[in-house]
C-alpha cells in the first residue's frame, strides 16, 4: 500500500486523530498535539495510508551555548503491518532535512538495548559518526 510522508503544522490535529495501531505509545490527545506544534523548533511528520495515520517521528531542536545545534528524534513509531517498507527511513530523511533547514549539524537518536527493530534502522543510514553510543537515562515525575 502506497504512503505519503508529511509534516504536520498546527491546525493539522484533526489528522492525527485516525491512528493505526502500535504507532504511539498512548492515545493522541488533541489539546497536548496542538501544544507541541505550536512550540517552535517542535517537528513532526507522519505516515499516511488511505488517510490514517500509520507511522510518526516527532523531533525537537536543542540549542546550546557550547555546542553545535542538534535535532533529538524523540519518538519515532510506525504500525506492525507497515514495517520493513522503507516508511521510516523516509520520515528519518524527512526529519534530517526539517533539522538542516533549522540550522542543525547534528541529529541523534536513542532506543532500548533491546529494539531490534530500531537498531536496524538506525544502523542503515549512512551519516552516522560511528558506533552507537552507550547512555543511562534517569526519569523524573514533575
Amino acid at each position: 500500500m502506497a504512503s505519503e510522508i508529511r509534516r504536520l503544522f498546527p491546525g493539522d490535529d484533526a489528522l492525527v486523530m485516525r491512528v493505526a495501531d502500535e504507532v504511539f505509545d498512548e492515545p493522541v490527545r488533541p489539546d497536548r498535539l496542538s501544544a507541541y506544534l505550536a512550540e517552535p523548533g517542535h517537528f513532526m511528520v507522519v505516515a499516511l495510508a488511505d488517510g490514517i495515520v500509520v507511522g510518526q517521528c516527532a523531533a525537537v531542536i536543542h540549542r546550546h551555548p557550547d555546542k553545535v545545534s542538534e535535532l533529538y528524534i524523540d519518538e519515532v513509531g510506525l504500525a506492525p503491518a507497515f514495517q520493513r517498507q522503507g516508511i521510516a527511513t523516509r520520515m528519518l530523511g524527512a526529519m534530517f532535512a526539517l533539522g538542516r533547514e533549522h540550522g542543525c549539524e547534528e541529529a541523534w537518536v536513542g532506543t532500548e538495548p533491546d529494539n531490534v527493530a530500531a537498531h536496524a534502522l538506525y544502523e542503515s543510514r549512512k551519516e552516522p559518526h560511528g558506533p552507537a553510543e552507550g547512555f543511562v537515562m534517569y526519569v523524573y515525575r514533575l
